[in-house]
C-alpha cells in the first residue's frame, strides 16, 4: 500500500452534485444537500441557461474542496467539460456519472469504466509476459 495516497478520516464528508434540477432535487429529498456558512451549496442546477464556465468553476470547486468525498455527475453534463473529467486523477473526491432522466447513460463515455478497462487490459498484457 506503499505510495497510495492518504484518506482523510473524517466523521462525515458530503457528496457533491452537478446534473438537471430533476436529479438534483431527487438527492436533496434523500438529504444529500448542504449548505455552509457562506451560504455555497454542495450541488449545481444545470439548465439550458447555465454556462460551460459555470460547470467548469463548480467542478474545480467540488474537486478541491476537503469535506467532499464523491462528485456525482451526470453524464451529459460530464461530456460538457470532458477534458476535465478525463484529466482528474485524485482517488478523493471520487468522481462517478451518472444518467439524467432526459439522456440515458452511454457505458463508452464513462471515463472511470475506460480506466478499468485500460487497468485490466494493461493487467492482461503484463501476465501475459511472465
Amino acid at each position: 500500500m506503499a505510495g497510495r495516497a492518504p484518506i482523510a478520516t473524517k466523521s462525515s464528508a458530503l457528496i457533491a452534485m452537478i446534473a438537471d434540477e430533476d436529479t438534483i432535487t431527487g438527492f436533496l429529498l434523500a438529504g444529500v444537500g448542504n449548505v455552509d456558512l457562506r451560504r455555497k451549496t454542495n450541488y449545481l442546477i444545470v439548465d439550458s441557461k447555465t454556462t460551460v464556465k459555470a460547470i467548469e468553476d463548480a467542478f474545480k470547486d467540488f474537486t478541491t474542496k476537503e469535506d467532499i468525498a464523491i462528485v456525482l455527475i451526470s453524464q451529459y453534463v460530464a461530456n460538457m467539460i470532458r477534458f476535465l473529467v478525463d484529466s482528474y486523477n485524485k482517488p478523493i473526491p471520487a468522481i462517478l456519472e451518472i444518467p439524467s432522466k432526459d439522456h440515458p447513460y452511454d457505458p463508452s463515455h464513462d471515463s472511470v469504466l475506460s480506466r478499468v478497462k485500460y487497468l485490466f487490459s494493461a493487467e492482461s498484457v503484463a501476465s501475459d509476459r511472465r
